[in-house]
Formats: C-alpha cells, sequence, structure tokens
C-alpha cells in the first residue's frame, strides 16, 4: 500500500483537490487498491469542515467528487505513516520539513516537483479571489496527480 498525503494551508481548497483528483486518477486506472490517500491542513481553523464550496463545484463540473471529505489538521504521526506527503507550496513544503523528524524529511515534496508540464512548483491558493483561480488550480491540480502518479508507478514498478 502505497500511502500519499497532500497539505495546504487549511485543508478547505487544493490539498482536498488534489486528494479527490488523484483518488479519481487512481481508480481509473484500477490501482485504488495499491493507495491510501488523504489529505491536511497546516493550520487547524477548518478542521471537520468540508472542502470550499467553490472548490466542490468545480471538482464536480470535472467529475470528481470531494462532498465526503473532511479537513483535518496534520500531526506528527503522518510523518511516519504516510510515504509522499505532497505540499502545494513553498510556504507549506519548508513548514513540513520543520515539523518532521529528520528520518522522515525524504517524504516531503512540492506537489508539482513531479511534473514538467507546468511552470511553477507553486499551486496558488484560489482562496481569496474568484471563480478563474479555482479553475486554475485545478488545471495545475490535474496536471500534478498525472506526473505524480507516473512517478510512483515507476518507483513502485506498478
Amino acid at each position: 500500500m502505497i500511502r500519499i498525503l497532500f497539505v495546504c494551508t487549511g485543508n478547505i481548497c487544493r490539498s482536498p483537490t488534489a486528494e479527490g483528483v488523484f483518488r479519481d486518477l487512481v481508480d481509473t486506472r484500477d490501482l485504488a487498491d495499491r493507495f491510501a490517500i488523504d489529505s491536511a491542513g497546516m493550520i487547524g481553523y477548518h478542521v471537520g469542515e468540508p472542502p470550499d464550496p467553490r472548490s466542490v463545484r468545480m471538482a464536480r463540473d470535472r467529475g470528481v467528487d470531494l462532498s465526503g471529505q473532511r479537513a483535518r489538521k496534520i500531526q506528527h504521526g503522518d510523518f511516519e505513516e504516510f510515504d509522499y506527503l505532497l505540499a502545494m507550496d513553498r510556504s507549506h513544503y519548508e513548514d513540513m520539513l520543520a515539523m518532521a523528524p529528520e528520518r522522515h524529511r525524504d517524504k516531503i515534496h512540492l506537489f508539482l516537483s513531479f511534473s514538467e508540464d507546468v511552470a511553477t512548483e507553486d499551486v496558488p491558493d484560489p482562496y481569496y479571489g474568484g471563480s478563474e483561480g479555482f479553475v486554475h488550480t485545478f488545471d495545475l491540480i490535474a496536471s500534478g496527480a498525472d506526473a505524480l502518479l507516473n512517478h510512483v508507478r515507476r518507483e513502485h514498478g506498478l
């Protein structure tokens, strides 16, 4: 079982979208039984809340269901439990490195670092913008999810 955790600020926009997109991707490739997928936020402000309605709507429009997700805060145990901890932007990456035990730091990556198709390493936070930000974020995440799956398949011989 390959365990993947997507991490953003509050776990209501980017990371739940990445969780949903990646889950949908492995489902369509008949690999769901090989993965455990989750998401978390660096802060606990939204713990227990569903994803932002704009993220849910954007994902639904693209055939991805986020409705069953609830926000949670990253925990110290996540560094032990997960094989890949994927930061949505550089600030999350730096915060996770500072938080992680030394022996688990190699599990932490910028989510978009696996994608050669995008010109950025950061998935921008759409929270304070309009609907076009959610479209752009979804597109980046879809590209990143595909690149991540290709990387993991190569690394694990899937």
